[in-house]
């Protein structure tokens, strides 16, 4: 397993907030910018699948890995030789929520695409993050 990025952060808003932007695909875009658009076939629940559109790259197929009602939401994205996950969980606290944002590549050529496509994760994991908390928060 290669980690290409992991942010945690605390918020005011309910872990509820977020998991709703998490499994509302319509709305990545707010919160992440270098998401074009996202479309989901059939219900939110693990094993669904879908296509997502970067902005600058191709479409790219992806399946719900977890989904644990306002805990966890993990997406995975094959590859040839590997695969890329994008987990986001949230726990409350006494003053709201904690988040964290990972995104690893595991499989045999997990280190030639974390080459080609894993740079950009260390900055725009935390950003997209922080969107996301601002997004909510204003709700």
């Amino acid at each position: 397993m290669i980690q290409l990025a992991s942010a945690s952060r605390y918020s005011t808003a309910a872990p509820r907030a977020f998991f709703a932007k998490w499994v509302d695909h319509s709305s990545w875009a707010q919160w992440s910018p270098d998401t074009e658009w996202v479309k989901l076939d059939g219900e939110v629940r693990e094993g669904a699948k879908g296509v997502l559109k970067p902005v600058a790259g191709p479409k790219v197929k992806f399946t719900i890995a977890e989904c644990i009602p306002d805990r966890v939401y993990t997406d995975v994205s094959s590859f040839p030789g590997a695969r890329l996950s994008f987990r986001h969980t949230v726990e409350p606290v006494d003053a709201g929520s904690a988040l964290t944002a990972s995104v690893w590549m595991e499989g045999p050529l997990s280190a030639f695409w974390a080459k080609v496509m894993g740079t950009g994760f260390a900055t725009s994991v935390p950003a997209d993050l922080d969107r996301l908390i601002r997004v909510v928060e204003a709700q």
